[in-house]
């Protein structure tokens, strides 16, 4: 009879143990998701920026179309992406297209004098930075999901829970493109 009792008590423990593990799991999937909402607030806001700042840009440097068309093909491309792994690409591609745009301003004082231009690069500017805190973020919530879901002993619900490992938001092969000092030809 005692032996029962203890094998009872030692399923009670495991069964209260897995829901414990359930619970955190969700909570760290939760603001995972969370993060990436962020990011895509900022985003969203950097999307709606790019058409005013292009076509300040067009007054000025008509000529440059090559360089308004990556901007414009980018950003129709970005806000089409979905899932992590598809923005972060998308993202890197578009910042690296604003970069060039950003760029041409040095070789027109005009538009780097105009007011508007001026603004609009201060907002991008604001945001690119509020982007790399929020992608900060969601790499940290990432990186602390895929550490619950590795961890002993969850990691031997997590499988079972459906559980499985999240991308980061990373720069990837591209970040040598985004980091890059834009190239200016006069």
């Amino acid at each position: 009879m005692s032996t029962g009792w203890i094998v009872l008590g030692v399923i009670v423990v495991i069964v209260l143990f897995a829901f414990g593990a359930y619970n955190r799991l969700v909570a760290l999937s939760q603001r995972v998701g969370q993060a990436f909402a962020d990011i895509d607030v900022q985003l969203k806001q950097r999307h709606d920026l790019i058409p005013n700042l292009v076509e300040t840009v067009k007054g000025y440097a008509a000529h440059e179309r090559g360089t308004l068309d990556d901007v414009i093909k980018a950003r129709n491309s970005a806000m089409s992406a979905q899932g992590p792994a598809q923005v972060s690409a998308a993202e890197n591609q578009l910042s690296g297209a604003l970069g060039r745009l950003i760029a041409l301003s040095e070789a027109y004082p005009d538009l780097k004098a105009n007011a508007n231009f001026q603004q609009l690069a201060g907002e991008l500017s604001d945001l690119e930075n509020k982007i790399a805190a929020s992608r900060r973020f969601f790499n940290n919530a990432v990186q602390e999901y895929n550490t619950g879901i590795q961890q002993m002993p969850a990691a031997l619900f997590a499988g079972m829970f459906g559980f499985t490992r999240k991308d980061f938001f990373d720069l990837g092969a591209s970040r040598t493109e985004v980091e890059a000092t834009p190239q200016v030809k006069f």
